[in-house]
């Protein structure tokens, strides 16, 4: 079961005010990695594979905190990469953007995928625009959470946009 303190490979290329990880991190709610455990989820935006609750058989969720600009310079193993589906953001450099999701957005979205809303919804607590994603995206959420597996959730994505 995926734990309940995120793991963020950090990489310091956004804004540091704006930068939701290191808030994560400053309110012990995230660790900072230098290197991926084995066992890890990697949410990854070019990841061919949903997250699903199937994916819950892994032991850490890793998030990969990097500007937009360069995330197609990173490369990780296919088997264990993740991306999310269809979502709009509420941070306020993307709001509405559909997959523009701050870090904290991403690990939230993934925890209530996964099953746990609580801790998503305690993460995203420390925004004050945070519980607006939950409300911008509760009922493609529901469905994904609901979801058995990658194929499901991609086939539940198609009635969102």
């Amino acid at each position: 079961m995926v734990g309940d303190l995120p793991l963020i490979l950090y990489k310091n290329e956004d804004d540091p005010k704006k930068c939701s990880a290191r808030k994560l991190k400053r309110f012990k709610l995230a660790v900072f990695i230098s290197r991926i455990p084995s066992n890890s989820v990697i949410l990854y935006s070019d990841s061919s594979i949903r997250l699903s609750p199937a994916d819950s058989v892994y032991r850490h969720l890793v998030a990969i905190d990097v500007s937009w600009e360069n995330v197609d310079n990173y490369h990780f193993p296919k088997d264990s990469t993740r991306s999310l589906p269809y979502m709009l953001a509420a941070n306020p450099v993307n709001y509405g953007k559909p997959y523009k999701l701050s870090t904290v957005e991403a690990i939230a979205a993934s925890y209530y995928i996964l099953g746990k809303r609580e801790l998503a919804e305690r993460l995203l607590q420390k925004f004050s625009w945070g519980m607006q994603f939950i409300n911008l995206n509760r009922n493609p959420l529901d469905d994904y959470s609901r979801a058995k597996n990658s194929a499901e959730v991609t086939d539940m994505e198609k009635l969102y946009f």
